[in-house]
């Protein structure tokens, strides 16, 4: 792709900590094969084992563009990354992935016949990769499950963080990710429930695999508050009141009405009137059509 052209994918990279992972999977990235341009994204939220100090000095290419930031947080992250994309669709990636040929491409497909608004492709552990997961839902305390092989391009409830594209013009109408998410928790799972609610659809496509590096551990200090001010918080901008008590009921560690009044001073109550306003379905719809006891 040369300098000035526009690129039709814009791959969207947050980083924090991630050592010889970045490299890693930019190389495979750039290794593998497609028909379409693309940009690279990445934003490394204040990491502070020099893990994109390649990019400056070793892999320098107008391909990718760098941004650096002061800790603002995995959401936030991937929406200033989505701000300064150029692309018309948008991939979202971990920086610990590895790509295969053309797995951008039949991902793409299913949106540009437009049988599905944001599409996942299968999931492997790169220590298992016999192991691969196909999208997510939901159990009854709003933990991911991961859903076996649906063996064609399938409705899920949950598209995984790791990898997923959506257009940017759908990334916009839906606001992005939650933008007053904290440092880690539920990114994923409220913008996957947000499509659905605003009348988008998440698709996985099996036919794409790509590798995964599961951790035992974050590279970076997460806190229980963090994970369930983000809970709660995706709660009360989509759920009914009863499924708002019945998320904090799920919060342990801490005190849980703590937590929602700093949910509600920060906005949380009028997110959900905008959100009820905009919404073509309500969540009782989402948690019938997979199925999630909750």
């Amino acid at each position: 792709m040369s300098a000035g052209q526009t690129p039709l994918i814009s791959i969207i990279i947050p980083v924090k900590n991630e050592g010889d992972n970045v490299r890693s999977t930019i190389t495979s990235l750039f290794n593998t094969r497609t028909n379409y341009s693309y940009e690279v994204i990445v934003v490394d939220d204040a990491s502070t084992d020099n893990c994109c100090y390649f990019l400056e000095h070793q892999m320098k290419t107008p391909q990718i563009k760098l941004i650096t930031t002061e800790g603002i947080g995995a959401a936030a992250a991937r929406n200033l990354g989505a701000d300064h994309a150029r692309g018309t669709y948008l991939v979202f990636c971990d920086a610990h992935l590895t790509f295969e040929n053309f797995w951008i491409d039949r991902m793409l497909e299913l949106i540009l016949s437009k049988k599905a608004d944001g599409v996942a492709p299968g999931i492997a552990s790169m220590t298992e990769p016999h192991k691969i997961g196909y999208g997510q839902k939901l159990d009854q305390k709003l933990g991911v499950v991961w859903n076996p092989n649906p063996h064609r391009p399938s409705p899920v409830a949950i598209l995984p963080g790791g990898c997923f594209i959506v257009s940017k013009e759908v990334f916009t109408k839906v606001g992005g990710f939650d933008r007053g998410f904290r440092v880690w928790g539920f990114e994923d799972i409220e913008f996957s429930i947000k499509m659905w609610l605003f009348g988008y659809t998440c698709f996985v496509q099996p036919s794409v695999k790509i590798l995964h590096l599961f951790r035992q551990s974050h590279p970076y200090t997460v806190v229980h508050e963090h994970v369930y001010y983000n809970m709660l918080r995706m709660a009360y901008s989509h759920f009914s009141e009863a499924r708002i008590e019945a998320s904090k009921k799920l919060i342990v560690y801490t005190n849980a009405e703590e937590i929602e009044d700093e949910v509600l001073t920060f906005g949380g109550a009028a997110q959900r009137l905008r959100y009820l306003a905009q919404r073509k379905f309500d969540d009782n719809w989402f948690f019938q059509r997979f199925q999630i006891p909750f």
